[in-house]
């Protein structure tokens, strides 16, 4: 097929191509991906990726943006004016937040990036990625808007989060996405990885933000310049998407033949005229017709079992909720509250070295995450977060009031306390951190991409305000003994792991599509070949089957 046979024959919104693509129903690809795509993508050192890398970077600052929220709310809290204005007042005349009013304060952000993220999933499809994140920041920004001119009404500022959180809800969507259709997939996962990167980057400078506010301000400026600054940084987001470049599988989809070869020669840094860009959009757009030939999707086709479609999205949900049951937010929200239980002075500097080690766990992740793969990444990660919980939690229960909660607590229980849990945040950041969202980017059809990881990431959201909300009943019912529900929670993430995510590294997005279709089994993934690399010898059969009793095949025998 030529690159001519793509361009022309298109009417409105479909292309018809000369390729026997058109005969193949719903998601059937397997037999034109030997043929369309027979030039392979030349993978290159490192530097010559440094200009996608930086572009990838720019989308990925909307992960800054929800990472500053994050680092800073927490310390809100215990900023004297946010109490004195938003909080209610004892009978001594100090203030304080009660439960309900806290949970409210810090989770309900949480909602409105869930509905954000179901109500813009659209957005993309229709105007293409970019202008979705331009319209998602906006709305964001609105939401700032109100926040900051809450004078003392608690309700208020609440409004604003959720709104606010609607246009994180968008961008958190977005931004994954776009990087993982515009990075060669040689070092998309590392790309993808970027946006976990700049959340860390963003709670660590939102920690230390907080951190000067608080020690130099007593008024409205201790939380009014932080949320500013959130302003300003929605601002920077909007100016960056006039550098990056469009999604290729979306221009191809909208009949933008010659600006998709484009994108595809930026990202990976070759003439437009090369043969394996030619050849790239002529295997993307076999694919968009393949996929086309089924019709519009609806979120229905989501919970569809042709293609494999409902696994994905069963998949999807799992691994992002099971993310935020690892417990990280549990630190990374309530952090300055739980470092003051263990006896600290200043918690906000405990709070800075947390968002240090978190931010500094984020470099070697973008390694991993490409050098051992995404499965090996979240089964090292599960496991050794569960020991960090068993001693965190150990030592909270047993040895952090050797006299009582009503005495002073033991320095040397805290220090290991606050050790363990940077042991855990490195453990974190540097697996399920990014890894969860580079699988839900990598595991969808184009068709329903955005759907799909508008539903995935909905179910974090949602998962992220239940323990938002709800922390501050539970710790004040169990206390430390609630890091023992995260170990439960992490013992079945590996479990859930092995037995159900494939290994997706170094594979197109379309040869992603193609493993799924053959039913692939996860512990066999990182030796499946695509069809265009198979030899006469090689047993498609056997990928999908397996007789070895469970407990021998996670002992690895």
């Amino acid at each position: 097929m030529s690159s001519s046979d793509v361009e022309s024959s298109r009417s409105g919104n479909r292309s018809v191509l000369s390729h026997e693509s058109n005969k193949i129903d719903d998601y059937q690809t397997n037999d034109f991906s030997a043929d369309v795509a027979p030039t392979e993508m030349p993978k290159k050192p490192a530097s010559a990726y440094v200009t996608v890398s930086i572009l990838c970077l720019m989308i990925a600052f909307g992960g800054y943006v929800y990472g500053w929220d994050t680092g800073t709310i927490g310390g809100f809290l215990s900023h004297e004016d946010f109490l004195r204005r938003f909080g209610q007042k004892k009978e001594d005349g100090t203030y304080y937040f009660s439960n309900p009013r806290m949970g409210l304060i810090v989770a309900i952000f949480n909602i409105g990036c869930a509905i954000g993220g179901l109500a813009w999933s659209r957005l993309g499809d229709i105007y293409g990625r970019r202008l979705a994140l331009v319209w998602v920041t906006i709305v964001y920004m609105i939401g700032l808007v109100i926040s900051i001119a809450s004078i003392d009404k608690w309700y208020q500022y609440f409004i604003g989060r959720i709104i606010s959180g609607c246009g994180v809800g968008g961008i958190a969507v977005y931004s994954p996405l776009l990087i993982s259709e515009v990075s060669p997939k040689h070092v998309r996962g590392t790309l993808v990885s970027c946006y976990q990167l700049m959340i860390t980057l963003g709670i660590f400078l939102g920690y230390c933000t907080n951190y000067a506010t608080d020690h130099h301000y007593t008024n409205s400026v201790q939380w009014r310049v932080p949320l500013g600054l959130g302003f300003a940084w929605a601002l920077f987001m909007i100016a960056a998407m006039l550098f990056v470049p469009e999604s290729p599988r979306f221009l191809i989809e909208v009949g933008k033949i010659e600006e998709a070869k484009v994108s595809v020669a930026r990202s990976n840094k070759l003439t437009v005229d090369d043969p394996s860009v030619i050849a790239e959009v002529e295997f993307l757009a076999a694919g968009i017709e393949a996929e086309r030939e089924a019709g519009t999707a609806s979120w229905m086709e989501l919970f569809s079992t042709k293609g494999k479609i409902l696994q994905r999205t069963i998949l999807g949900v799992m691994i992002q909720s099971l993310q935020q049951l690892t417990g990280a937010n549990y630190f990374f929200f309530y952090g300055t509250q739980i470092f003051q239980a263990v006896g600290l002075e200043d918690s906000y500097q405990t709070a800075i070295v947390i968002g240090v080690v978190n931010f500094a766990s984020t470099f070697p992740a973008i390694y991993f995450v490409e050098r051992f793969g995404r499965r090996t990444g979240l089964l090292w990660g599960a496991a050794g977060m569960i020991c960090c919980f068993v001693v965190f939690a150990s030592v909270g229960v047993t040895r952090l009031y050797p006299n009582g909660r009503d005495q002073p607590s033991s320095k040397g229980a805290g220090n290991c306390m606050i050790c363990f849990t940077c042991f855990f945040i490195f453990c974190f950041a540097t697996t399920w951190a990014p890894t969860a969202y580079v699988i839900v980017s990598e595991s969808f059809p184009l068709r329903v991409k955005a759907k799909g990881m508008a539903l995935s990431i909905a179910a974090n959201w949602i998962w992220n305000f239940l323990l938002g909300f709800f922390t501050p009943f539970i710790t004040g019912a169990i206390n430390f003994y609630y890091g023992y529900v995260f170990m439960g929670c992490l013992c079945f993430s590996w479990v859930y792991v092995f037995f159900f995510v494939p290994e997706t590294k170094g594979l197109s997005l379309e040869e992603v599509n193609i493993m799924w279709e053959e039913g692939v089994l996860p512990w066999k993934s990182a030796s499946w070949v695509p069809p265009s690399k198979r030899d006469s010898d090689y047993d498609a059969d056997a990928m999908a089957h397996d007789d070895v009793p469970f407990y021998k095949r996670m002992l690895g025998k």
